[in-house]
């Protein structure tokens, strides 16, 4: 259909190709997966030889460093227990339901609540609508897909009725006005002043308010012409790839035997309690934690063909010759499970992490947010926010998978999501012991101390 891709496993090859370099950059042609969403005003989604990408790149990264996590980490805490009447009330129905759905309500309503700030109400009862911006970003990739999959030529038909091309033209015009009035109505902080840029997140609202009062040193900010294609990207890969991670998640909890026990009792040993103040140092001090995330991630990815062109001719390693202007997809799902670096890739193991094996593997045969000036710049808010989310849905509910039917994904989706995994999410009435020995590491609200309201 008039494109030419080129796919690796190879880390070798995938760390040369990630790397903006004289022969490599993320140059967005029509062959390239996000061909038909390019804005080059806009981070994830722009050539980076652009001044858009230049200033995007410069003004936005400091708004998700560890430091901005924490100073949003009881927003995380806040969104998961706002979630919990309504999986209390499924509970007491004995309702089983679809763990993507939910999790796609959780981390867009976490997500929302961070970049704009304001509050999706996806949890105000079980039947809760999805809000009208997570309706748009998810119909705006999946339609991409699949116009992306029909060839460069389909692309081109945005001006003719009834085609797919014609649907996601209209449905990014919608996103655009959607997203500039959230902009426009977004919460202030305590005060309009203008913040460093580096500091800035601590004294915003939100990402929005961060971008509005966040200057440089010589008190230049992001252009306003530029926020609003940028607040895109953020909201759609924030919740997009968060609620596929959390799904697979609890889908590894519950289909490998053993690992949410595990979990559990991690957290008991912890001194986890209803009462904990959730922090980052708090999910860091859990080993097994961090483990079942990677784990998930090499298996489960839900991110999956980072896209980079070849600028010149050039020999990859291993000897191979690509032309100028080829796209070269690495294959994270590929690389993630090839077996002449992962011994017994197939099997879910989280303890293969820490090993001699694993430690001394190929530089980035393990990268799920990608590599490079272009990776995930949102990969520290990601994996805070799935460390608070997941422990404390876990230590309130048993969940056990709905049915024998195996789990199926779909492939015109921009990400990896499951789309048939169903739970039983049953509220705990006991905790194991601790274990003899344990320290505990978690801290409790003190008494009068206001916890964080959603």
């Amino acid at each position: 259909m008039g494109r030419q891709n080129y796919l690796t496993n190879d880390p070798a090859i995938a760390t040369v190709a990630l790397q903006e370099s004289a022969f490599f950059s993320k140059h967005i042609t029509p062959d390239h997966p996000l061909a038909s969403i390019k804005d080059n005003r806009a981070l994830f989604i722009c050539d980076t030889d652009t001044e858009a990408w230049r200033l995007a790149h410069k003004f936005i990264p400091p708004s998700m460093a560890p430091k901005a996590v924490r100073h949003y980490t009881p927003l995380m805490e806040a969104s998961v227990k706002d979630s919990f009447k309504v999986f209390d009330q499924l509970d007491e129905q004995a309702e089983a339901w679809n763990v993507y759905q939910y999790m796609l309500k959780l981390a867009s309503q976490t997500v929302f609540k961070f970049a704009l700030g304001y509050h999706a109400h996806h949890f105000d009862h079980p039947d809760s609508p999805l809000n009208e911006l997570v309706v748009l970003i998810s119909q705006s990739l999946s339609l991409n897909k699949k116009v992306m999959s029909r060839g460069a030529w389909y692309g081109k038909l945005g001006a003719i009725p009834f085609t797919t091309a014609y649907d996601l033209n209209k449905v990014q015009h919608r996103l655009s006005t959607v997203i500039s009035n959230a902009i426009d109505q977004a919460p202030k902080g305590e005060s309009e002043d203008d913040l460093p840029l580096q500091t800035a997140a601590l004294g915003a609202s939100c990402i929005v308010d961060y971008l509005k009062r966040a200057t440089d040193d010589k008190g230049n900010k992001l252009p306003r012409e530029l926020v609003i294609p940028n607040m895109f990207p953020i909201c759609a890969a924030g919740f997009t790839t968060t609620s596929s991670l959390l799904s697979w998640l609890l889908y590894a909890l519950c289909v490998y035997p053993g690992n949410q026990d595990r979990l559990l009792q991690e957290l008991v040993d912890a001194g986890i309690s209803d009462a904990t103040k959730w922090t980052p140092e708090l999910s860091d001090s859990l080993p097994f934690l961090d483990k079942l995330v990677k784990e998930t991630q090499r298996l489960h990815n839900p991110s999956f063909q980072p896209g980079r062109t070849a600028k010149v001719d050039c020999i990859l390693p291993s000897g191979y010759k690509l032309p100028a202007g080829s796209v070269v997809i690495c294959a994270l799902h590929a690389i993630h499970n090839n077996p002449r670096i992962w011994s017994n890739p197939d099997r879910f193991d989280p303890d293969r992490w820490g090993t001699e094996e694993v430690s001394g593997r190929p530089k980035n045969a393990y990268m799920p947010f990608a590599t490079g000036p272009r990776s995930c710049i949102g990969f520290n808010f990601a994996l805070g926010e799935v460390k608070v989310l997941l422990p404390l849905l876990v230590y309130r509910y048993e969940f056990c998978k709905e049915g024998e039917e195996a789990v199926s994904y779909d492939p015109e989706f921009q990400l990896i999501r499951p789309m048939n995994f169903y739970v039983r999410a049953r509220r705990r009435t006991s905790w194991p012991e601790r274990t003899k020995g344990a320290r505990k590491v978690a801290e409790d609200y003190k008494e009068g101390e206001v916890r964080p309201p959603m």
